[in-house]
This record gives structure tokens, C-alpha cells and sequence, in this order.
């Protein structure tokens, strides 16, 4: 299993509930995709311009799929264009 934290931050004066409706739409597609067993989305208490995406995918394999679905290709660019700034980090789980 791999676990994926990708965090994002806003730009100043970007529309919270913008970028909330697409990324809504990316939760609800890609929870139906095969090998996803987890795809939360999380606000930071504190600032509410940082969204934090947490995902658990069963392989690499499945997550290289996920990046090339049509609802990412179609969302992504969207959100980006919204952000300052995203970090993105795998984790396997040690054992």
C-alpha cells in the first residue's frame, strides 16, 4: 500500500468554494477508480487556504493510472492554476 499527501496552498484572493467544487469532483471520481482504498480531502484548522489531499492507493501501478484518468487531466489543470504552491509525498509504511 502507498500513501500520498499532497498539499496544496492558495493563492491570495482565490474563492474557497471554487477550488472546493472541483476538487469535490476529483474526490468522487477517483474514489470509484479501481486500487484507490482511500482519497480524503482536509483543511488545515488554521488557514483555510491550505488543503491537504490524503490518498491510499494498493501500488505504484495504480497511482501512475490515476494520473492519467480523464477527470484528472480534465480538474487538475484547474485547480493548479489556483494554487501558489503543491507538494506532493509517497509513503510506503515501515514495518
Amino acid at each position: 500500500m502507498i500513501r500520498v499527501v499532497c498539499k496544496a496552498k492558495l493563492k491570495p484572493g482565490v474563492n474557497l468554494e471554487e477550488y472546493l467544487t472541483l476538487a469535490r469532483e476529483v474526490v468522487t471520481e477517483t474514489r470509484k477508480e479501481k486500487g484507490c482504498m482511500m482519497y480524503t480531502l482536509h483543511e488545515d484548522i488554521h488557514d483555510p487556504s491550505i488543503l491537504t489531499t490524503i490518498e491510499e492507493w494498493e501500488n505504484e501501478e495504480v497511482i501512475n493510472q490515476h494520473n492519467k484518468s480523464e477527470h484528472i487531466m480534465k480538474f487538475v489543470p484547474k485547480l493548479r492554476r489556483l494554487r501558489e504552491s503543491t507538494e506532493i509525498n509517497l509513503y510506503k509504511e515501515v514495518k
